[in-house]
């Protein structure tokens, strides 16, 4: 069954940096636009970042310049690379995929970012 697993969440200080990974499985990622979504603590679940099967990647604007979305299709893993990270970036972070109509998610990995 497709199944994401994220990593890569942690306590940064402001201006720095992470690399969050989301491992699929269960399916080929590489033939589906896969994204990344967050929930600061009492917020809605917002889009992030997507990649799509080719590789072109779209980004929400509070993030553009900052984040990088990438994918390894040899290994089914998705990246993003958060750089010059601030306060309010603090949250859960989710992959997700549509495949067949049905959105999958991962349990998230928490991204606080404080001093």
């Amino acid at each position: 069954q497709v199944q994401l697993e994220e990593s890569g969440g942690g306590l940064v200080q402001p201006g720095g940096s992470l690399r969050l990974s989301c491992a699929a499985s269960g399916f080929v990622s590489s033939m589906y636009p896969m994204s990344w979504y967050r929930q600061a603590p009492g917020k809605e679940r917002d889009w992030v970042a997507t990649i799509s099967s080719l590789g072109s990647s779209y980004y929400a604007d509070s993030m553009k310049g900052r984040f990088t979305i990438a994918r390894d299709n040899a290994k089914n893993i998705m990246y993003l690379q958060m750089n010059s990270l601030k306060p309010e970036d603090t949250a859960v972070y989710y992959c997700k995929v549509v495949r067949a109509d049905i959105d999958y998610w991962g349990q998230g990995t928490r991204v606080t970012v404080s001093s």
